[in-house]
């Protein structure tokens, strides 16, 4: 557990008690403070009076007079579409407003670390897609190097729950704009931000209010690497904000498809291939297309900035390359689950969106598609390129047939549930063809989570081809 102090003797407010909300208070109280803490579900309450915490609620009158900040659990909005009212009501009190990232960068500021000869560093990743797969990377790759580190954030462990970082020690933190909105400390050592495509809006107010989020890792704390994806505007107006000069090697960029030039630090794939570039030379160099726990442009792009995070560490290319060719994937993103009679099954249930979808058919050649669900705003129109991949499409979820009827120019069979669907394509497929689930819709007309659905789709792949 990370302590946090600087609030001895005072009482702080923790609102929302899942996972980051128990473990803010369980670092607070190990740092001398006195949390009180309030959640609407009484279930979560009674666990956190299970655990000897003081309970307050903090919707009624006064609840703020003796606090001296409020930590909130990311998922409770604090601006838009509405400010929870009990955010409101500490605003009005004039008491701060935090979350447990930036309770973490303010312990880890505080931390006694200045005895190490290499005191800790933290890479923290942003974006809008491929940010779980290239925290995970990252860290496979920095311990199948022999170096110490750690995963937390959004993936792995919660912020505050690991432990004090050691010698050399690196942490790896996956952020949401969920995170990053509101954390009032964000001093990483080295920020990743990997894309931006529309997400989350109504929380944030628009895409310029999605945006700014992702951007307060970079403007807050200065980090001393930058690590941009250069493929949408943002990217790359982010880069250029924040590099002094086209030689300024402080900001690296990474690209997907594109050649990058110039006298600056690049990573780059291009048909399969990575490239780093520096000072105007080639000076490392790893052909991706054999790596099967990273198939696709989209896993291309997150190759480039897990590559250029390690090398920023210290890393060489071939330490890094190794680390690559031993990544497994990560559960319901790419993942191959099984082998059978020349046909690939592939577990992307993550894909619950259109771009994200979208990557996933651009990954492989000739696709048996199983799709559906709860359907996003925007329709299926973007999807177009990937649909030349296509040879099927199986369609689940409760409205599976509008859903088909959205896929123009494809064969699609209605089949709404996964057990129909997963038959099917068995049935169908041929040698060299891949039975992909990249839904690109929410999972929670059927499954609780796109995990669940993931998780289904495994089962009975494998119970059909034994």
């Amino acid at each position: 557990m990370i302590a946090v102090g600087g609030y001895e003797g005072e009482r702080v407010a923790i609102l929302g008690l899942g996972r980051s909300g128990l473990s803010a208070a369980r670092a607070l109280a190990a740092g001398g403070a006195r949390p009180v803490l309030w959640d609407d579900n009484p279930d979560a309450r009674a666990r956190a009076e299970g655990e000897g915490f003081e309970l307050r609620d903090l919707g009624r009158e006064g609840a703020f007079a003796d606090v001296v900040a409020l930590v909130t659990s990311p998922g409770i909005p604090h601006l838009y579409p509405a400010p929870n009212p009990m955010i409101a009501a500490a605003w009005e009190a004039g008491v701060p407003v935090d979350n447990d990232i930036g309770l973490f960068f303010r312990a880890l500021g505080q931390g006694a670390w200045d005895d190490l000869d290499t005191p800790p560093r933290v890479v923290a990743v942003t974006g809008s897609n491929g940010k779980s797969t290239t925290s995970a990377l990252i860290h496979h790759v920095l311990e199948s190097a022999g170096r110490p580190a750690q995963l937390a954030g959004n993936i792995g462990r919660g912020v505050l729950d690991i432990d004090p970082p050691g010698e050399a020690g690196v942490i790896v933190l996956e952020l949401s704009s969920y995170q990053t909105d509101l954390a009032r400390a964000l001093t990483p050592d080295i920020a990743v931000f990997t894309n931006l495509t529309p997400d989350h809006l109504d929380r944030h107010g628009g895409l310029g209010g999605y945006f700014a989020a992702k951007r307060r890792l970079f403007a807050e704390g200065g980090p001393d690497r930058a690590i941009i994806g250069v493929d949408e505007p943002e990217g790359r107006s982010l880069a250029n904000q924040l590099s002094t000069a086209p030689s300024d090697d402080r900001v690296i960029r990474v690209s997907s498809g594109a050649k990058l030039s110039g006298p600056g630090w690049q990573v780059f794939a291009r048909k399969g291939y990575l490239a780093e570039w520096r000072k105007g030379r080639q000076v490392g160099a790893i052909d991706l297309r054999e790596i099967r726990g990273l198939p696709g442009a989209h896993n291309h792009q997150n190759a480039c900035a897990a590559y250029a995070a390690c090398r920023a560490l210290g890393l060489g290319p071939r330490q890094i390359e190794a680390g690559f060719r031993s990544f497994e994937g990560l559960p319901h993103r790419s993942q191959i689950v099984a082998e059978a009679n020349g046909v690939t099954f592939v577990n992307d249930s993550k894909a619950t969106n259109v771009d994200s979808a979208l990557k996933a058919l651009m990954a492989f050649d000739r696709v048996r598609w199983i799709c559906g669900g709860l359907m996003k705003e925007g329709g299926l129109s973007a999807l177009a390129p990937g649909l030349e991949h296509v040879v099927k499409a199986y369609v689940i979820g409760r409205e599976a047939a509008g859903f088909a009827l959205e896929l123009s120019g494809v064969e699609a069979e209605t089949c709404t549930h996964m057990e129909t669907a997963v038959a099917r394509a068995v049935a169908e497929a041929e040698p060299g063809e891949t039975v992909l689930l990249a839904p690109a819709a929410a999972s929670f007309d059927q499954y609780d989570n796109f995990e669940k659905r993931g998780e289904d789709f495994a089962t009975r792949v494998r119970a059909a081809v034994g």
